[in-house]
């Protein structure tokens, strides 16, 4: 079923760069059957003759780097000019005053120079005071500053009372938007109505659409015809819109370029896995095909040559290929070696319930237990003791299945 849905992507053109806009009404430039328009927002033609690029100006150029961006940031900024400095330190001064740090303003004016032309009080305060109103603190726009750029009237409170219709409450609201901001740059009408009508078309229930958006928002941004591709898509894996994994899988499936897809699959199959096993992991953890490719080689090789584990015992618990080898795995490892080498543990204990465990579970059984006879159990989890791999002995006491003996 995955070698087949691969070729179905594989045969569809690549995408046209503004070839006009997407299937259904919707008016992203960007015609994406078979990818995903959520991790950028948009494209450029390369191939569009332009005007050449005007020369930087000095004097906001240097007003620039005086407000944190490097030279190079500041001079990229080429079609931005500071028309006010006291304006500009003005709008400045309002983000700090409602709780921007110093590295969020910059970051603010990074992004989005042009906010530093606008009316502090009659255009930027309204809207920050609009998301405070709903329980906002205002500064996480510094991920998305674009938003202030929007029409309060005309877009942001449409917007808002469109995802408050659906997800049912302000905090609901804030959960999705804070998630997602980018996401709110898109159009009601064009983009999110008609991508919400999209899921209830093809059997999505008012609950699940919901929980989708607060999974991820950017499904909104996402065109008409590669949301039926999505659900086409899982349908052929054996997904149903009812089952638990749908909705994680549908974002992953929408988050993927066609071309990602495929070579991911291809690496999973390298490292000796089935389709069947990969089709079963995916319905379990959907999110292991977001996993960067490095970091898949990575954690298969650790797990597989470090840790002398199956391909078919990791792919049983997909769970370890979202885990962090430095910040979870190894410190857990470390942990583990020291006590087994310091006789702390004697019997047969099973590895991947360990490793998988949640931190709570694994400090309270692993690490306070026995702080107080081994003190090094606390820098090994806290990372400040390298792991050095299993011994002959050490490994003789671990069972790679999550069945088995009791530790």
């Amino acid at each position: 079923m995955l070698a087949s849905v691969c070729r179905r992507r594989l045969a569809i053109p690549l995408p046209q760069i503004l070839a006009g806009g997407g299937g259904g009404g919707c008016t992203n430039p960007v015609r994406s059957s078979p990818v995903a328009f959520l991790l950028s927002h948009g494209y450029y033609s390369t191939a569009v003759a332009a005007a050449p690029d005007p020369e930087p100006c000095p004097a906001t150029v240097s007003y620039l780097v005086s407000c944190g961006l490097s030279p190079a940031a500041a001079a990229a900024a080429r079609y931005v000019r500071i028309r006010d400095r006291d304006r500009a330190d003005a709008v400045r001064a309002l983000l700090r005053e409602y709780g921007f740090s110093e590295a969020e303003v910059t970051r603010t004016v990074r992004q989005d120079p042009v906010l530093l032309n606008f009316d502090p009080d009659r255009i930027i305060r309204p809207k920050l005071d609009f998301f405070l109103s709903l329980g906002f603190e205002p500064r996480f726009l510094a991920a998305e500053p674009h938003i202030l750029a929007r029409s309060l009237d005309n877009h942001l409170v449409p917007c808002i009372e469109f995802l408050r219709g659906i997800l049912g409450s302000d905090d609901s609201v804030r959960t999705a938007v804070c998630r997602v901001p980018r996401a709110l740059l898109v159009d009601l009408d064009n983009n999110m109505r008609p991508a919400v009508e999209a899921f209830r078309r093809h059997g999505l229930p008012e609950e699940s659409i919901a929980k989708l958006l607060l999974i991820h928002m950017g499904v909104l941004m996402v065109p008409l015809d590669r949301i039926a591709e999505a659900f086409d898509d899982l349908k052929e894996l054996g997904l149903s819109v009812t089952d638990t994994a749908f909705l994680y899988s549908f974002r992953v499936m929408c988050s993927l370029k066609r071309e990602t897809w495929v070579r991911k699959v291809a690496l999973y199959r390298s490292f000796g896995v089935c389709e069947a096993d990969l089709l079963r992991a995916f319905k379990t953890q959907p999110t292991i095909l977001l996993v960067s490719e490095e970091s898949v080689k990575k954690k298969f090789r650790f797990y597989l040559d470090v840790l002398k584990l199956e391909i078919g015992d990791v792919m049983a618990q997909p769970m370890t290929l979202s885990l962090s080898l430095e910040k979870n795995v190894m410190p857990r490892c470390a942990v583990l070696s020291l006590l087994m080498r310091e006789g702390k543990i004697e019997q047969k204990m099973k590895l991947l319930s360990a490793l998988l465990s949640n931190s709570t579970v694994f400090s309270e059984r692993f690490v306070w237990k026995y702080a107080k006879d081994v003190p090094d159990v606390v820098k090994a989890f806290e990372g400040k003791i390298k792991f050095q791999g299993f011994g002959d002995r050490e490994f003789e006491l671990l069972s790679h299945h999550m069945t088995g003996a009791k530790s």
